[in-house]
């Protein structure tokens, strides 16, 4: 076993890990008296609150947010159906992961909780190897790696790399087939990471789009298409449970359809589940990412379902402390989202170093008034100013399409309920119109403008080519909102995304792909260090995971 998965299965949630952890918060909770007396502070209570991982150790079968699942007799499954391969979840990578195991010979299920296919975001990319040094993609890989805090499993990087760009290619080649908006933007998105270390790099990128039109509608495309090519969908019929016989092997699926009744899908040669991440559990978002508590959703209805199948199937949860991603790429344009200027929270202050990126401010900005929120400030100049900055300015004229107050007979690439983009004449207008308070945002501007004329930020100690005043009219902000878009970590997966239990032995017939696949990530926050990376991993896995169940022989 390799360090990487030794440590992770040691210090991830397990059933076997949660039982020895009770049995030492029991003892714990005697030794200090926790069960006798009210804790004396808050932060004692937090303590015990940690240590009994709960409200109490009576049940130590399972974790408040991890119910088992109902079990189901065999006497009230009125229908059983058998297929090769059965996913449960259609989105980003379970859509794929069908049509790749279609196209591999198997017979597919596929079970959906909602009743149409879901997904978010536009762009998933994927290495071009072609146009790749290979010491290029060991330099992406060596950066992804400290992006993740080297958390991550380096195989699983290294799957992505070595696979994504024909994964995407592959994704594209079908979504065009199926009536997609989609094109292949190529190194578009990527300009930034072309040369790693010296060497080359170059990319596949899909992009579903221009908004309104999202990977969502290209993954219910590719689901039609797939079901026309044979795959079997089974919409608004959420899994509810495993079927595992006594070797701990997963045979099958438990579904529940509309009508309450309940059908078993036999799988002959393995269970894919892709449900996606837990960001509407707000028990398991409390217990593994609290920081993310005052933030709000991008997605609905997503509740752990597959976190909770997986676990009482003997998986294991990474180690606390997951991987989420906020950001706001629709208020303003995205490509100005990492420029270094001026940034001030929800009452017109400054509060960080402005060359901090986007996906990390979420980190300044936790509190429960107005979380996430906060303003780009700049002036008439800004064409002229931030011309050699990282990232693609918009002139004038075309950050109208991000306003919300201009005349724009057809605004394109924007979602119009999240556009958030303000001109005034004054500072005081703008902080209006950003909502800020007018006399603070002017005080701000004008101490900056004091340390952009003296060539120095002793307040956050921002590089000087990057101080610029702020004093010409018109004025901009970019009131941006940052959410919760996803939860970027899961159950314990090898290389072939086969579950791991406790021991670090695989469970048979049981994978985990997308969001509820684990590894891949580890730090705190998402990295956009590649644009497209998570709907790319998806794309990817789901494609190298549906042909490798495909592939293996059935189960006795």
């Amino acid at each position: 076993m390799d360090k990487y998965t030794e440590d992770t299965l040691r210090n991830g949630i397990s059933r076997r890990s949660f039982l020895s952890r009770a049995a030492v918060a029991s003892c714990a909770a005697g030794m200090f008296g926790f069960a006798g007396c009210k804790p004396d502070s808050p932060s004692l209570e937090a303590f015990e609150e940690g240590v009994a991982y709960g409200k109490s150790t009576d049940d130590a079968a399972k974790l408040s947010f991890l119910p088992k699942p109902e079990e189901i007799p065999e006497s009230e499954i009125s229908k059983t159906e058998s297929f090769d391969v059965v996913i449960v979840g259609a989105g980003a990578s379970g859509v794929p992961a069908a049509l790749s195991a279609l196209e591999n010979g198997a017979s597919v299920a596929v079970l959906q909780k909602e009743n149409i296919a879901i997904s978010q975001g536009n762009s998933g990319a994927g290495i071009d190897l072609s146009t790749s040094d290979k010491a290029g993609v060991e330099a992406l890989v060596s950066r992804l790696m400290g992006d993740n805090a080297h958390r991550c499993n380096p195989k699983l990087l290294r799957e992505w790399a070595y696979n994504s760009g024909e994964a995407v290619s592959w994704v594209i080649d079908r979504a065009q087939k199926a009536g997609a908006k989609v094109i292949n933007q190529g190194n578009l998105q990527q300009v930034n990471i072309l040369k790693m270390n010296g060497y080359k790099l170059g990319f596949h990128t899909a992009y579903f789009g221009s908004k309104p039109y999202t990977n969502g509608d290209g993954m219910r495309a590719l689901a039609a298409y797939a079901e026309k090519e044979g795959v079997k969908f089974y919409y608004s019929t959420p899994a509810v449970q495993l079927v595992q016989n006594d070797s701990g092997d997963i045979t099958g699926v438990i579904g529940k359809k509309q009508d309450g009744t309940y059908t078993k899908f036999v799988a002959k040669k393995g269970v894919i589940l892709a449900t996606g991440d837990y960001q509407n559990n707000k028990a398991m978002c409390d217990y593994f990412i609290p920081d993310a508590k005052n933030f709000g959703r991008k997605q609905s209805r997503k509740t752990g379902d597959g976190f909770v199948l997986g676990y009482w199937a003997g998986g294991v949860i990474e180690p606390i402390g997951h991987t989420k991603m906020l950001h706001d790429f629709d208020a303003g344009p995205a490509t100005m989202c990492d420029m270094p200027f001026l940034a001030v929270d929800h009452s017109g202050k400054r509060f960080v170093n402005e060359s901090v990126e986007m996906s990390l401010l979420n980190n300044y900005l936790r509190g429960s008034e107005k979380a996430g929120q906060y303003s780009q400030i700049f002036d008439s100049n800004y064409m002229k100013q931030a011309k050699t900055w990282p990232g693609i300015l918009v002139p004038p004229e075309g950050l109208k399409n991000y306003m919300p107050n201009e005349n724009v007979p057809d605004r394109h690439g924007v979602y119009e309920a999240f556009i958030n983009t303000h001109k005034a004449d004054t500072i005081e207008e703008l902080a209006e119109k950003i909502e800020a308070d007018p006399a603070t945002l002017a005080a701000t501007i004008k101490r900056y403008n004091e340390h952009a004329a003296e060539g120095q930020d002793p307040d956050f100690g921002k590089s000087a080519e990057h101080l610029k005043p702020i004093d010409t009219p018109p004025f901009y902000g970019i009131h941006r909102t940052l959410r919760l878009s996803a939860v970027c970590s899961g159950l314990l997966v090898d290389e072939n995304h086969q579950c791991l239990n406790v021991e670090g032995e695989k469970i048979k017939g049981l994978y985990a792909i997308g969001n509820l696949g684990g590894g891949f990530y580890g730090g705190v926050d998402y990295p956009l260090t590649v644009y497209g990376l998570s709907l790319g991993r998806c794309y990817t896995f789901g494609y190298l995971a549906g042909r490798h169940v495909a592939k293996l022989q059935p189960s006795a």
